[in-house]
């Protein structure tokens, strides 16, 4: 069933919608939250095992480090096996970096041992980038990342694998297909059917287009919380660097006395001094 584009939904998002693409994070996630058939359709093309079962699928998932850099994952599945697979969807080159990978594979290893288990007991894990552009910039579909020791050349064997996937890559293999349906706007004209099926619910029945439309209405929320309080941390910033500056002026004061009332640290009321 198609919606009509008039009534409660601005007309920008509607169009905006009609131009996601699964290659755009946030549509992707959506697509694939709640079920599994297509993130499973996925993974058996790139692992090309076509017999490999999904049990668990869950999109956004916030992995915390309590001490340092979290993570946000787009998509963190597992299949009959216990294997664990990170799939991202990075449109920006820079954001497929490969030290980015190397740590959303470590956050993947951070909790998933209980005490006293076994280090052997740790699962095996992928950490997948799916990227518009060949980043590797090779030419191929799909690399894959893997420990070994250099003078054999023979896999280290740790269960740790990390696979870059050429969002550009076209031909009629599968991966060229499935990246085909990935950069395509129309689920008439993609080739996997779970695929199609997905991105027809969000862009042409009444539910998903709901769906859609309040999701793209929490994303505009969100970033203008975050722009007003950035501004606010701003303003404060300022108000205390102001605040600094008159004391130094007055030349009444100790340089701690003025951290202290400013709520600078010491060495920026030094810089400030000293200018």
């Amino acid at each position: 069933m198609t919606v009509s584009t008039t009534g409660r939904w601005h007309e920008k998002d509607l169009q905006r919608l009609k131009d996601f693409r699964l290659m755009d994070d946030d549509f992707l996630t959506k697509c694939f939250e709640g079920e599994t058939a297509g993130i499973q359709l996925v993974l058996r093309i790139l692992m090309d095992k076509p017999d490999l079962l999904v049990t668990e699928s869950r999109t956004q998932v916030f992995v915390e480090n309590l001490l340092n850099r979290s993570v946000r994952l787009d998509v963190l599945a597992t299949d009959s096996d216990g294997r664990k697979f990170n799939v991202e969807i990075q449109r920006a080159d820079r954001g497929a970096g490969r030290k980015r990978a190397r740590y959303n594979s470590s956050m993947m290893d951070a909790n998933p041992l209980e005490k006293g288990s076994d280090f052997d007991d740790l699962p095996e894990t992928y950490v997948i980038f799916i990227t518009e552009n060949d980043v590797i910039g090779d030419g191929e579909a799909l690399y894959q990342v893997e420990r070994c020791i250099l003078k054999s050349g023979k896999s280290f064997g740790d269960g740790s694998h990390i696979l870059y996937v050429n969002g550009a890559y076209r031909d009629e293999t599968p991966i060229g297909r499935l990246m085909h349906d990935f950069a395509c706007t129309d689920p008439g004209k993609m080739y996997y059917e779970a695929l199609a099926d997905r991105v027809r619910f969000f862009k042409e029945s009444k539910e998903g287009v709901a769906v859609m439309c309040k999701a793209m209405e929490d994303m505009r929320e969100e970033a203008l919380k975050a722009g007003m309080e950035k501004g606010l941390e701003k303003g404060l910033e300022k108000g205390m660097i102001d605040t600094a500056r008159r004391m130094l002026q007055l030349g009444k004061y100790a340089v701690e006395e003025i951290a202290s009332i400013s709520g600078l640290p010491l060495e920026e009321v030094l810089k400030l001094k000293n200018v």
